[in-house]
């Protein structure tokens, strides 16, 4: 009998001992920034003390404070996780490699949504042994969640949760070839608001060097807020905690009441003279920055990373269908959701109605939704990204293959394609009636279609359609058929400026 011993790494703080099974070596909960306590919740990330002897990396380890998260009729565990498992290390990342071993192979980083204040690298969905199977080596991390990532704070830096993520990408560049990485390698990709993050990322001088590639999924380009709305959130933040929005006030307060604060900051109006609220009252967290990432790409920031983007056909389904507000859909919530979300509405509205001829109230309103989260931010980022061809390639997709869940309306919805990226589509949990693929078997063709899409990117920069430029827009549509097309929903892009 062959006794596989579980593999033991040594990193830059320290030794770790993961798992071996199935091909792939898992490493769960190593450390890449110190904890985050006190005071320095909201400070910059900081080094990991080293440790001695070896470390256990073979059981999940703490999570970024946050409340539990519920989507009406819609289990979203596999999604957000089973909620907040305390512990104060946990900035940490998990480490899928192949057990093949070998050298020089293509990296990935994942940053996991959640609007800024929910999910972890404990999710089921973010499962990397797929892509250690196929010679990748997957990086998930955790971040900084809520006040403690994201509220922007005098005396503090702002985008705390970005911050995190750039310290992992340097651990990667730092430690990952002992895992069989190439750190000149990295692709870094996200889901929602990690796609969001991921976008902020390439808009960030600090992290310029430490990825070569990145993949936006349903994220935007377009959805920080500015500081003066970021400050009407602090203020609120600050009554609810009848403190100081300052630091140090922050700074001794547990993370219990952090959390439950947070959860209570819904709702606030953040439409300004100039601006609207790019989350379209979502979430009351998001990047804060002067300049819109999608602005600073157009002017040539991350011009030598290459781009892969997209959004899926049906965003808006997933904030309307779970929660009853979907079949309801009145002529008004049509006109309210463009009112939210764009300076001339009535035009939108008129726009949505021609191209969309036969649409239902439902369809007009989930599609002005999406548009105003993730669509028209996207299309921005490619098209600024696309300005500096060819230094670099920008790819467009939409990803368009329908979930029956809930009664055949949830659809094409947001966070549908992650299960086919991880190539996880099989898994009982995100199956049946009330599960993120519905109750039919998802085409398992199309999971490993994708998922080996996603890391032909990664490999080479290019995913096998032609490049987005800002003449044709070639995008690729992705369903059991795929299908390039040039210049989808080209009126409603113009209706949006981009």
């Amino acid at each position: 009998m062959n006794h596989h011993p579980d593999p033991v790494v040594t990193t830059a703080q320290g030794t770790v001992r993961g798992l071996r099974g199935g091909g792939t070596l898992t490493f769960l909960n190593i450390p890449y920034a110190a904890p985050p306590r006190g005071a320095g919740r909201f400070a910059p990330p900081r080094p990991h003390e080293p440790w001695a002897g070896v470390r256990d990396a073979t059981v999940p380890g703490p999570t970024a404070p946050q409340s539990a998260r519920r989507l009406g009729d819609i289990d979203m565990t596999p999604y957000f996780g089973t909620g907040w498992s305390r512990g104060e290390d946990y900035l940490t990342v998990n480490v899928f490699a192949p057990a093949a071993g070998g050298g020089g192979l293509p990296v990935m980083v994942f940053v996991h949504g959640g609007g800024f204040v929910a999910g972890s690298t404990r999710a089921t969905l973010y499962d990397g042994s797929a892509f250690a199977r196929d010679g990748v080596v997957l990086v998930t991390l955790n971040y900084r969640l809520g006040i403690a990532g994201f509220l922007d704070l005098p005396g503090a830096p702002a985008n705390r949760g970005l911050l995190d993520v750039v310290a992992a990408l340097r651990w990667v560049r730092e430690n990952v070839s002992a895992f069989g990485g190439d750190p000149h390698n990295v692709t870094l990709f996200g889901q929602s608001a990690g796609a969001t993050t991921v976008g902020g990322v390439l808009a960030t001088p600090e992290a310029a060097g430490l990825f070569r590639r990145a993949i936006v999924q349903s994220g935007s380009g377009l959805g920080a807020f500015t500081p003066e709305q970021a400050a009407r959130v602090t203020r609120a933040a600050g009554e609810a905690l009848g403190i100081e929005p300052s630091v140090d006030a922050f700074a001794g307060i547990p993370d219990e009441r952090l959390v439950e604060a947070a959860g209570g900051l819904a709702g606030i109006d953040l439409r300004t003279g100039t601006h609207r609220d790019p989350l379209i009252g979502l979430s009351p967290f998001s990047l804060v920055l002067d300049t819109q990432p999608a602005v600073s790409v157009a002017a040539g920031r991350a011009a030598d990373v290459d781009l892969l983007v997209g959004t899926n056909t049906e965003e808006g389904n997933l904030y309307l269908v779970p929660v009853g507000k979907y079949a309801t859909s009145t002529a008004a919530d049509v006109d309210e959701a463009a009112a939210r979300s764009h300076p001339d509405p009535a035009r939108l509205v008129e726009t949505y109605r021609a191209s969309r001829p036969g649409a239902s109230f439902a369809e007009l309103r989930s599609a002005v939704m999406a548009d105003a989260l993730f669509g028209a931010g996207s299309r921005a980022l490619a098209e600024g990204h696309a300005a500096h061809h060819p230094r670099s390639a920008t790819y467009a997709y939409e990803f368009a293959w329908r979930s029956h869940a809930l009664g055949g309306e949830l659809g094409a919805t947001h966070a549908v394609e992650l299960p086919f990226v991880f190539d996880l589509a099989d898994r009982p949990e995100l199956n049946g009636p009330g599960a993120l693929l519905g109750p039919d078997k998802a085409p398992a063709d199309l999971a490993a279609r994708v998922h080996e899409t996603w890391i032909r990117f990664a490999r080479t920069g290019d995913p096998g359609w032609d490049p987005y430029d800002t003449g044709r827009r070639a995008t690729m549509r992705i369903d059991t058929e795929w299908t390039q097309v040039d210049d989808p929903r080209g009126r409603e892009r113009r209706a949006w400026g981009s």
